[in-house]
């Protein structure tokens, strides 16, 4: 048996202009709407840049860790500051400075991280990584101007966020330069998590589905191999002799796109001399090179007896729960060919 592993990098979102969340790679860019900010009233004596909207040279920057993490954010926004005081000028038209005092009261802009930004505008979703607001004239800038990042994503993440957003309240939007900072998708990668196969739960839901392509089965062997295939999940459903999470449920679906698990046999297949393949994808959002969760697992069979190909379904079935070797339960261990051919799920 032949063991695949495709990996597949989480795509999520660098952030919104003032409440309309980015995308993330592969969906549609929805179009940002602006979160509405209360009038001021600009410094009557401004001489400065007409372009700059706060009418100040220089503005004093606060920082709240409102999700209570303990993380030291501050070197994070102090890298994102440095970048628009040495950019500002050339992409927002003005020059700007920062006076970073994280504890500031009454400050023009205060950074928040938060576990979770549950409102950016009214197409917030679940890829809303950062939210400020999209600030292009004086009356538009209420002190001090909101700024929220998502907590859980890594430094690197974390910066190319605030960058971001203190874009957005320097007036620039999704289609503005520089294009690596202010594209409305990016790929981020979170803070270290746990690898699926430490994982006794490695799917992002106990509720899976399963697609069973019989279209290569012999007509005679097709009611028996259904049967074997359906013995298969029902152990796995059952807990699998106390190996896989009891909450754990297969369904089978007619929708193979949208399959979680995906049986076929097909002698075509790269597992050809015999036996059976199994190809597993999913997500990578802390980019370590190893998938935290599963979304496809494809078994394919080929040249099996169809008594023993509910017994490679099974196997593979386990392979998609992080169980190896030792873990297997112990009638998916054996190389006996009496045992595979048997009712092995009783």
């Amino acid at each position: 048996m032949r063991r695949v592993l495709a990996l597949v990098a989480l795509l999520v979102v660098a952030g919104c202009a003032g409440g309309g969340p980015a995308s993330p790679a592969n969906e549609p860019d929805p179009t940002a709407t602006r979160t509405p900010t209360p009038t001021a009233t600009p410094t009557p004596t401004w001489d400065g840049d007409p372009d700059n909207h706060f009418r100040e040279r220089t503005l004093t920057v606060a920082l709240a860790d409102g999700a209570g993490t303990g993380r030291d954010y501050a070197p994070l926004v102090r890298e994102a500051l440095d970048y628009w005081e040495q950019n500002a000028a050339q992409f927002a038209g003005f020059p700007i400075e920062y006076e970073f005092a994280p504890n500031a009261t009454g400050p023009d802009v205060r950074v928040r991280f938060v576990a979770e930004i549950e409102a950016c505008g009214p197409e917030t979703d679940e890829f809303t990584a950062g939210c400020a607001p999209y600030l292009r004239s004086p009356g538009e800038v209420a002190r001090p101007a909101d700024v929220r990042i998502e907590t859980g994503y890594d430094d690197a993440s974390t910066v190319t966020l605030l960058r971001h957003e203190f874009g957005h309240t320097l007036g620039l939007d999704h289609d503005d330069d520089p294009a690596a900072v202010m594209a409305a998708r990016s790929t981020l990668t979170t803070l270290p998590q746990p690898n699926a196969t430490e994982r006794a739960l490695p799917w992002t839901s106990p509720n899976l589905t399963y697609y069973a392509d019989y279209g290569e089965v012999p007509a005679d062997e097709r009611d028996a191999t259904r049967e074997q295939v359906e013995a298969a999940f029902g152990y796995a459903a059952d807990g699998a002799d106390g190996t896989v999470p009891a909450n754990v449920t297969f369904t089978r679906t007619r929708n193979r796109s949208a399959a979680d698990v995906v049986v076929q046999f097909d002698a075509t297949e790269s597992c050809s001399g015999g036996g059976s393949c199994g190809s597993l994808s999913g997500f990578d959002p802390d980019g370590d090179g190893a998938l935290e969760t599963y979304s496809r697992l494809t078994i394919t069979v080929v040249n099996v007896d169809t008594e023993a190909r509910g017994w490679h379904v099974g196997y593979w079935t386990a392979y998609g729960f992080g169980l190896r070797g030792e873990k297997l339960p112990a009638p998916l261990r054996t190389d006996d060919p009496d045992v595979r051919r048997s009712e092995w799920w009783r």
